[in-house]
């Protein structure tokens, strides 16, 4: 698959030109990201982030519930998506969910938290897409205080999740824009 053939499977899915757009601006920062890692000498798979950022919410053809991740994942794994992308797909929610938390939020009970550099890599760059813009680590935080309460366990995942992004990127000035 391609890029190209991964924005026609978001539109044959259903997914409006607002999902599409911001589906593309995951993609850029993603692969921002990923080359800043390439640079620096990590080992990153350039083609699981550039088709799993663009197909992240196809799940929202059918809806914007939290539920679009695993809706999306199946939808792929249906199609025989390789499953590296699919699990992009499946864990770029929150900043991960447990099975635990899976199961009190009536998702299957699945392990929805990025393992691999590409989930992260994709699950971060989505938290900072504000629809279709770069957004800060303050508004980042703020929505998910708003949505999940001051405490919750996300937030603490997202935090770890930035700094061993910071790590892997090292000085970089999009921190600067990030941090504001």
């Amino acid at each position: 698959m391609n890029l190209k053939e991964s924005i026609n499977l978001l539109k044959k899915a259903g997914c409006s030109k607002d999902v599409v757009e911001h589906c593309l601006a995951v993609f850029g920062f993603a692969m921002y990201l990923a080359a800043k890692m390439l640079i620096n000498g990590h080992e990153i798979d350039i083609d699981t982030v550039a088709l799993g950022s663009l197909l992240h919410d196809i799940g929202r053809s059918v809806t914007h519930s939290i539920e679009h991740a695993y809706i999306g994942a199946d939808m792929l794994r249906k199609q025989g998506i390789d499953e590296k992308i699919v699990r992009v797909v499946e864990r770029h929610i929150g900043a991960g969910i447990t099975p635990d938390e899976a199961k009190k939020l009536g998702l299957p009970q699945r392990n929805y938290v990025p393992e691999t550099l590409e989930e992260k890599v994709v699950c971060y760059a989505d938290k900072f897409i504000m629809y279709n813009r770069l957004g800060t680590l303050t508004e980042v935080l703020n929505i998910f205080r708003k949505e999940l309460g001051e405490n919750h366990p996300v937030i603490k995942r997202f935090l770890k999740l930035h700094k061993e992004m910071k790590k892997l990127i090292g000085n970089d000035p999009i921190f600067s824009i990030l941090e504001k």
